[in-house]
C-alpha cells in the first residue's frame, strides 16, 4: 500500500506570466495526472467548471494555493501552530448545515476532503482571499471588503480566547438557538428537511422493496464488483462509532450501485452508493451510504513530518480521521474502508445537509452577522481537534497557541491576514485569466479543451 503523502516534485512561483503559467500547469498536472488518466471526461468538466470565475477556479486549485504557502514565510507559524488539525480547503462555500451525532442540526463547516495537520493560519489565509473573491464578485469595494474581513477574523480571535478560558470546546455548537440572520435561517430551513424526499430523489419503490433508481450517473455493478464492495462494507462497521443515544441500524443491504460526479473538488474519484434497510423496517427510514475514494489532501503535498503521513492507513481513514476530529460530534455513519488496496470515506448522504447559500447575501450589513459565525465556527473546528480529542497528533490545547502566538499582536496579525486576502484575491485572478488560456490552447496534458466527441453539424 502507498504511504498517505508522498512529496510531489516541487514547484515555486515565477517571476513572468509565461513562469506562472507553466506553474499552474505544473501544479495541476502534479496533482491530478492519476486522476485525469482514469477520467479525462470527468476533469474535462471541472475545468470547464473552473473556467466561469476566478472564485469557481480557486475552489479546484487547492493544490496551487498550497504550492503557494509552500514557499510563504509564515510568521505565524511556530512549533505548535504549525501542527494544527485543518480543514484544508477553507473556502466560503465549505460551510452549511449537518445533523450531528447527537441529533442537533448544527451550523459548521462542511467538507473535509482536504482535511489534514498544518499551519492554523493557512486555514484563515484560503477563507479570507476566497472571501475577498466572492465579495468581488458582488462588487464590493476594497473598504468594504477591508472591514468585512476583520469581522470575521476578530470573531475567530474572540471565540479562541473564550476557549482558553471553558472546557465546553467539544460540546460548543452553533445551533438555531444562538445564531441569527442568514446562518439561522439555514438551520431552521433544515430542520424541514426528510429522509423520505432524500430518498425519493434517489430511490423507486417495486413491490414494495425499495431500489435506487436507473438512469443519470447509476452504474449496475457485475456480481464481482458487488462482492467487493459488500466486502468494503463490512469492514467499514468496525470503524465507526455509533453514539449511546442514539437508535442504531440495520446493516442490511438493499441496493448497490456504482456512481461518480462530484463537484469541483472531487472530479474524478471512484464511489458507491449503498441502501441501507435504515432504523426498522419502514421503508421511510432506509438510509443511504456513500463510498467514496479518499483523495491526496492538498496540505498533504506540502507537509513534509513523516510522524503525520505514519498515522493515516490511507486517504479514506484520513479523511473520516480528521473529520470526525474536526466535528467532535460527528455522524454515527462515518468511517473508512478499503477495496482493491485503496482507501474509501464512508458517510451517510444525509438529507440535513444544507450549504450557506451566499446568492441573495448581498449588502454589508447582511453579511457581516454571517461573517461573525463563521468565524466563531472556524475557531471552534480548530481547537476541538486538539489533546481533549481522541487522537494523538495534536498534544497541546490548539486556543492557547494560537493566543500565545499572536498575544499583543492581533493588529499586526488582522493586518496581515487582510493584506493577504486582497492580494491573493489579486494573484488567483490574473491566474483565472492564465488557467483558461492554457485550457484553451490544449497545454493540460492528457486533457483537450475540444474533448474527444465531435461537435455536431
Amino acid at each position: 500500500m502507498p504511504p498517505v503523502s508522498e512529496s510531489p516534485r516541487r514547484v515555486s512561483a515565477g517571476g513572468t506570466p509565461g513562469d506562472r503559467s507553466q506553474l499552474i500547469v505544473d501544479v495541476l498536472v502534479d496533482a491530478f495526472s492519476e486522476l485525469m488518466a482514469a477520467d479525462a471526461d470527468a476533469f474535462r468538466t471541472k475545468f470547464r467548471k473552473m473556467a466561469a470565475d476566478p472564485f469557481a477556479f480557486y475552489r479546484g486549485s487547492a493544490c496551487l494555493f498550497y504550492a503557494d504557502m509552500d514557499v510563504l514565510d509564515d510568521r505565524w507559524a511556530d512549533e505548535h501552530t504549525s501542527r494544527v488539525w485543518i480543514q484544508g480547503d477553507l473556502h466560503a462555500e465549505n460551510f452549511g448545515t449537518y445533523m450531528d451525532g447527537a441529533g442537533r442540526i448544527v451550523f459548521d463547516v462542511n467538507d473535509f476532503d482536504e482535511a489534514y495537520v498544518g499551519h492554523v493560519s493557512w486555514d484563515l489565509r484560503r477563507f479570507v482571499a476566497s472571501f475577498a473573491l466572492l465579495a468581488w464578485r458582488k462588487a464590493l469595494g476594497d473598504d468594504v471588503i477591508t472591514d468585512l474581513l476583520r469581522t470575521y477574523l476578530t470573531a475567530y480571535l474572540d471565540q479562541v480566547e473564550a476557549f482558553t478560558r471553558s472546557d465546553n470546546d467539544r460540546s460548543f455548537a452553533l445551533t438555531a438557538a444562538d445564531t441569527e440572520g442568514a446562518v439561522r435561517q439555514a438551520i431552521l430551513e433544515t430542520t424541514t428537511r426528510t429522509r423520505a424526499s432524500l430518498l425519493d430523489r434517489m430511490t423507486v419503490v417495486e413491490d414494495y422493496q425499495r431500489r435506487f433508481a436507473d438512469g443519470g450517473r447509476a452504474r449496475r455493478l457485475d456480481d464481482a464488483e458487488r462482492d467487493r464492495v459488500l466486502a468494503a462494507l463490512e469492514r467499514w462497521r468496525g470503524t465507526v462509532h455509533p453514539p449511546a443515544r442514539r437508535r442504531d441500524v440495520a446493516y442490511d443491504v438493499k441496493d448497490v450501485i456504482g456512481t461518480g460526479g462530484f463537484g469541483i473538488g472531487s472530479a474524478g474519484l471512484p464511489a458507491y452508493n449503498v441502501l441501507l434497510e435504515g432504523y426498522d423496517q419502514a421503508l421511510e427510514n432506509d438510509v443511504v451510504l456513500s463510498i467514496k475514494q479518499g483523495n491526496v489532501a492538498a496540505p498533504s503535498r506540502i507537509v513534509r513530518d513523516p510522524a503525520v503521513a505514519a498515522h493515516f492507513e490511507h486517504h479514506g481513514h484520513r479523511t473520516a480521521v480528521s473529520q470526525r476530529a474536526l466535528q467532535s460530534n460527528a455522524s454515527q455513519f462515518l468511517g473508512h474502508t478499503e477495496i482493491g488496496g485503496v482507501g474509501f470515506v464512508v458517510q451517510e448522504l444525509s438529507p440535513y445537509e444544507n450549504d450557506l447559500d451566499w446568492d441573495d447575501l448581498t449588502e454589508p450589513e447582511e453579511i457581516a452577522p454571517v461573517l461573525v459565525q463563521l468565524g466563531r465556527a472556524t475557531a471552534k473546528m480548530h481547537c476541538v481537534g486538539d489533546a481533549d480529542s481522541d487522537h494523538t497528533l495534536v498534544d497541546f490545547q490548539t486556543e492557547d497557541a494560537v493566543v500565545a502566538l499572536v498575544g499583543g499582536r492581533r493588529e499586526e496579525f488582522l493586518d496581515d491576514m487582510v493584506a493577504f486576502a486582497h492580494s491573493y484575491a489579486r494573484q488567483t485572478q490574473d491566474d483565472h485569466r492564465l488557467f483558461v488560456d492554457a485550457f484553451r490552447a490544449g497545454r493540460i496534458p492528457g486533457i483537450s479543451s475540444s474533448g474527444s466527441h465531435p461537435v455536431p453539424r
